[in-house]
């Protein structure tokens, strides 16, 4: 008890509050624009903050984690293109609320459940984080293997397409997930003589083109079609019946979140994916998920902010980042002197606590940024098609070249933006391409570090407790509705019989 004042004493500092403040706009800007992430913004301010003392220093790291996982729902809604990978399911819903006029309402469900996910995620971990650290150290890859399966097999239901369609898109998505070389074999794949390609295709410059730039084509192709102007409706915000309707969402979203982001390396992305996938499973209109629904903007967005805070769980206790931001946070740990492990809460529990503390205030502070600017964000739909998308353009290219500095990056979101458009065309989903290109580069890597462990013996793996409910969890998403709908035609033709 002692630690958790101690924590939020050290941000009583007016100094530390203007800081936090000041990233807090910073961070909002740095997710809003497509092409820069919160890796990006954290990693480009780490240098800055070597010569300040440690506390301010990650409370400034912190901020810009919280507030820019927020803000990739703004250009999620009103562009369609995430700022950041985890806000890739809120375009689903939030765009076409967009495009039909309400992307104030949208823009406010995004903030209110961001920070409901946010403020109980962090209130939960600083009751239960010493707990909660104890049980990350009973996964090992085989438990993370079995996990990204589980990721994986959402993708069928995650798009606007058919299911198999969908599944084709995913599976395309872990394909391109194999180019570089293999950490196992050291063998080059498929990098066609391209140096830039031996890491790998970068998800963000993928991300550039299958959401914004194949847009701008799809606006493109619909340049003569008349278009009605946006009411001002677009700057009404969220009813009190809407907030009735999606709370259980909120809540449950809010749970998968800060569970996921406890487990290392899963993050935000995954969570929102989880979250989106189970509002629709218990929504009573699961028609309408993909139309604009408030309950799928409300899953994405308080998993991936939920998520955002559990990460802190694994970088704090185990010295294990629980998101590649994290990563950049814990580096920052360490140049600080700060010594991130198991006896984080008992040697440093001040500074763990101040960490807290500092997430808490982030989420108040976009709270007012987000609602109080919905209004002014969602003007961006007033905006002329022939002046918004070709400034997209520009600040999407500009994105994908800034991340290293390569041409290479710029044609692959060029590339990336064609091949979305004849996605589009012919009734695919971009969503699932993504999140397959993420979960594809997990899925071969905890399958080889699997291997290893278990000597080549797969089978091991159902003999794993975590592992077996994974798979279980797998087989229940792939092929439980059919099994249920088959279960229920025939208790409704036996009723009818007997009858």
């Amino acid at each position: 008890m002692a630690a958790l004042f101690a924590g939020f004493s050290a941000l009583l500092d007016p100094e530390i509050l203007l800081l936090v403040f000041a990233a807090t706009l910073g961070g909002v800007l740095v997710g809003a624009l497509p092409g820069l992430n919160a890796t990006t913004g954290v990693a480009l301010l780490l240098p800055f903050t070597i010569t300040m003392e440690p506390v301010p220093a990650i409370a400034i790291l912190t901020t810009i984690y919280c507030a820019a996982t927020f803000a990739g729902a703004i250009t999620a809604i009103l562009i369609n293109t995430p700022g950041t990978s985890a806000s890739a399911t809120t375009c689903l819903d939030g765009y076409p609320m967009a495009q039909r006029g309400e992307a104030g309402r949208a823009l406010g469900m995004a903030t209110v459940s961001s920070t409901i996910g946010g403020v109980v995620s962090v209130v939960a971990l600083m009751a239960a984080a010493p707990l909660l650290a104890g049980i990350a150290y009973k996964f090992a890859p085989p438990e993370y293997f079995a996990l990204t399966i589980f990721g994986l097999s959402m993708l069928a239901s995650i798009g606007d397409g058919s299911p198999t369609k969908n599944v084709l898109a995913g599976a395309f998505g872990v394909l391109l997930a194999t180019v570089g070389i293999d950490l196992l074999t050291t063998v080059e794949r498929f990098t066609f003589g391209f140096n830039e390609l031996t890491e790998g295709i970068g998800f963000v410059p993928v991300m550039i083109g299958v959401f914004g730039i194949s847009e701008l084509l799809v606006q493109a192709s619909n340049l003569r079609t008349k278009r009605e102007r946006i009411a001002m409706k677009a700057i009404k915000l969220p009813s009190s019946d809407d907030y009735r309707k999606t709370w259980k969402t909120i809540l449950r979203s809010t749970g998968i979140g800060t569970f996921v982001g406890i487990l290392p390396a899963e993050g935000a992305t995954v969570a929102s994916m989880i979250g989106y996938n189970e509002a629709k499973r218990w929504s009573k209109t699961p028609e309408e998920f993909g139309k604009g629904a408030l309950e799928g903007i409300a899953g994405s967005e308080a998993a991936n902010n939920s998520a955002a805070g559990g990460a802190m769980v694994p970088t704090l206790a185990l010295g294990i980042p629980g998101s590649p931001t994290a990563a950049v946070i814990l580096a920052g740990l360490m140049i600080h002197g700060v010594q991130p492990g198991p006896t984080m809460f008992t040697d440093q529990a001040d500074f763990a606590f101040a960490i807290f503390w500092t997430m808490l205030l982030v989420n108040g502070m976009f709270f007012f940024v987000g609602l109080f600017g919905a209004k002014l964000f969602a003007r961006v739909t007033l905006v002329p098609v022939t002046i918004l998308w070709p400034s997209v353009f520009t600040f999407s290219i500009v994105g994908a070249y800034s991340l290293d500095q390569s041409m290479l990056d710029v044609w692959i979101a060029v590339g990336s933006g064609v091949i979305g458009f004849f996605m589009r065309r012919y009734g695919f989903s971009v969503v699932p391409l993504a999140i397959g290109l993420i979960l594809g580069g997990m899925l071969e890597k905890r399958l080889g570090q699997s291997m290893v462990m278990l000597d080549e013996q797969w089978w091991l793996m159902f003999g794993r407790p975590i592992c077996l409910v994974f798979f279980l969890l797998t087989a229940l998403v792939l092929f439980g509705k059919p099994l249920w709908g088959l279960l229920f035609s025939q208790r409704s033709s036996e009723k009818s019989t007997g009858e």
